[in-house]
């Protein structure tokens, strides 16, 4: 059975229709490349999977249950993680306090009664999994402000996968990165897919969509245009579709 499955879903603001009947399916362990103009619906789409909007038309299923009704708080548990472009990290706070933000472990009182945050487990499992990762960061005591774009990038991952997530989606992870960043962010990605993990990739640099990809999907003004084999296809027919030239 397929990890994700989006079904004629259309998406209305007001006169404007953003999503007009749009079919996708993603696979675990896949990495699926959503390219498209600014005002394709790229954002919106993901924003109807992550249940920030609700669609007004068709459904979203994971792992065939229907995601209807049910809030971010509760997508998230459900496991599916979203790394925005701006990355929501909180720059004056240190690496485990970035990654278990809004998620903290409580220490119990006598084993039962809540306590106060266990800010030695997150240090721990913080460093844990940025070992897991490979990652260089100079310190998980630093505040991430200090961290360069990667380096925060990294930070933002370890964040989502630290809940064991079945489907990450990441919003033009590598916009602002070096090339030396880059390819540590592709190398990630990467080694989400080798776990097992879907990843849906936002991305205007088809270059990185081409390199890290399984299969591309084109989305033009609300509507699935092309849904693409990576290796059997070239950037400049991706470009043509995203222009309408097909």
């Amino acid at each position: 059975m397929s990890l994700l499955q989006i079904k004629g879903v259309t998406k209305r603001f007001g006169a404007v229709q953003v999503l007009n009947g749009v079919d996708l399916t993603i696979e675990a362990g896949t990495v699926t490349g959503l390219v498209g103009d600014n005002g394709a619906g790229k954002s919106t789409l993901m924003k109807t999977i992550t249940g920030i909007y609700a669609v007004d038309e068709g459904e979203v299923r994971l792992a065939g249950e229907p995601l209807d009704g049910a809030t971010p708080g509760e997508r998230r548990q459900r496991g599916i993680e979203m790394i925005y472009q701006d990355l929501a990290l909180a720059k004056q706070q240190d690496v485990s306090s970035n990654i278990f933000l809004g998620r903290e472990p409580v220490k119990r009182l006598f084993g039962f009664i809540p306590g106060f945050v266990d800010k030695a487990r997150m240090d721990a499992d913080a460093q844990k999994m940025i070992d897991r990762l490979g990652a260089r960061i100079p310190s998980i005591h630093r505040p991430v402000g200090m961290f360069s774009g990667g380096q925060q990038q990294t930070v933002a991952i370890a964040r989502a996968l630290t809940f064991n997530p079945k489907l990450v989606i990441m919003d033009e992870p590598t916009a602002a990165l070096a090339v030396r960043e880059v390819e540590s962010v592709l190398a990630l990605i990467r080694q989400m897919r080798e776990e097992g993990i879907a990843i849906i990739l936002i991305s205007h640099r088809l270059n990185d969509v081409m390199e890290v990809t399984d299969r591309i999907v084109v989305l033009r003004q609300g509507r699935i245009e092309a849904d693409l084999a990576t290796k059997k296809t070239q950037m400049r027919e991706v470009v043509g579709y995203i222009v309408g030239a097909h």
